[in-house]
């Protein structure tokens, strides 16, 4: 079984901080620091070992943030080649994020001046977003500069620290409202040779999307006169095709009068344990005369701790099926626990959806212990399903 991510800032990554920041200030008090922190550590989560630990930055350097932020910064040391895209860095370096965002707070510019060269070490995405909500004008005007420098990693944090739903992170309500002062630093980075970047894009997109799905539609339709823009588009418009919204599916190139239905959906069990899986399988029919684009999407229907059912839609595939065609679809879905998703027992479901439109749904019951079959479910679906 993989560690928990909380592991990352354990008793070795609270020893390593402490060590860099006495190398950096000789004065700090690296036993007491340590002491206070590890005692509180093993009943902490991910996040709140981060807070923990930056508190106890903040109680033991100096008061004085012109002062304390440079021995932050001596004490990350040089940043790591830029590479390619693919590395985010070292996650310990997120405490010391955490710390500017506590304590320099009325000294935005020698925090951003901070963000800017520590976000090489780890992606400062989650620390810069207080400074935004304070003072959005200001900060976004220092992202659009960043939105030009050289190193990827600085391009990203002007798109990703500004989106305005970042899961895990503080939530942008001015750009919530009012997206528009985003556009500029999305229409510089959505061509970056970098996919992170682009990525970012595409997520800060999807964030909008789903306060403004009819001005996002809009707003990126001009962007595929440039067929290379197509993959990114596609991926901000997950949130909106998920929902069946029609201007995002005809900009994917759905044609809403197509005859497509499912004449079969199957689960291969009728009861799963939380923790193991369950088979999938679709029959899709075209029963129009001419070809047709088929995005295919399904969504589990969790019991939620107060019972009610709280819909989650995946991305299954996309495909054009011929006319007359039928095409059978099969997958396996893990209902194994994860970070941002907690199964209770109780009867769960699943629909398919097609082009937006839930064509098909089936049942099962979700266990809490090691009880499960292979069993067919009961009352497999065949028709059109209408709901």
């Amino acid at each position: 079984m993989a560690e928990p991510l909380k592991e990352i800032f354990n008793a070795t990554a609270v020893g390593w901080l402490a060590e860099r920041l006495k190398g950096a200030w000789p004065d700090f008090p690296v036993a007491r620091f340590k002491k206070a922190i590890l005692a509180e550590l093993p009943d902490l989560e991910l996040k709140a070992r981060i807070e923990r630990i930056a508190l106890e930055m903040q109680r033991q350097l100096p008061p004085d943030f012109r002062k304390s932020v440079q021995i932050v910064t001596r004490a990350l040391g040089a940043p790591p080649p830029a590479g390619d895209g693919t590395d985010f860095g070292n996650f310990r370096a997120w405490a010391c994020h955490r710390y500017v965002s506590l304590a320099g707070l009325d000294h935005a510019d020698l925090a951003l001046d901070y963000f800017a060269r520590a976000t090489r070490h780890f992606s400062a995405e989650f620390d810069i977003r207080p400074f935004i909500q304070r003072d959005q004008d200001h900060v976004l005007d220092v992202m659009r500069q960043w939105a030009a420098d050289d190193d990827w990693r600085l391009r990203r944090l002007a798109s990703e620290g500004a989106r305005p739903r970042l899961p895990w992170g503080l939530r942008l309500t001015g750009l919530v409202t009012d997206p528009e002062p985003l556009f500029p630093i999305l229409e510089a980075l959505r061509d970056d040779p970098i996919e992170a970047v682009r990525r970012s894009v595409a997520n800060n997109l999807n964030d909008i999307a789903k306060d403004h799905p009819d001005l996002l539609v809009a707003y990126v339709k001009p962007w595929l006169k440039a067929e290379a823009r197509a993959p990114l588009v596609r991926h901000a418009l997950r949130h909106l095709v998920k929902q069946g919204h029609g201007g995002a599916l005809s900009l994917m190139g759905v044609d809403h009068t197509a005859d497509l239905r499912v004449t079969k959906l199957t689960l291969d069990a009728k009861r799963v344990s939380i923790g193991g899986s369950i088979g999938i399988s679709a029959t899709l029919a075209n029963a129009g005369a001419t070809a047709a684009f088929a995005i295919v999407d399904y969504a589990v229907h969790h019991l939620g701790a107060r019972g009610e059912a709280r819909p989650k839609v995946f991305k299954w595939t996309t495909l054009t099926v011929a006319p007359g065609a039928t095409v059978t679809l099969a997958r396996r879905h893990s209902l194994k626990p994860v970070t941002t998703r907690r199964y209770y027992p109780g009867g769960h479901f699943l629909d398919l959806r097609i082009n937006g439109r839930v064509l098909a749904k089936q049942g099962f019951a979700l266990l809490a212990g090691q009880d499960s079959d292979k069993n067919p479910a009961p009352g497999t679906f065949s028709g059109r399903y209408r709901g």
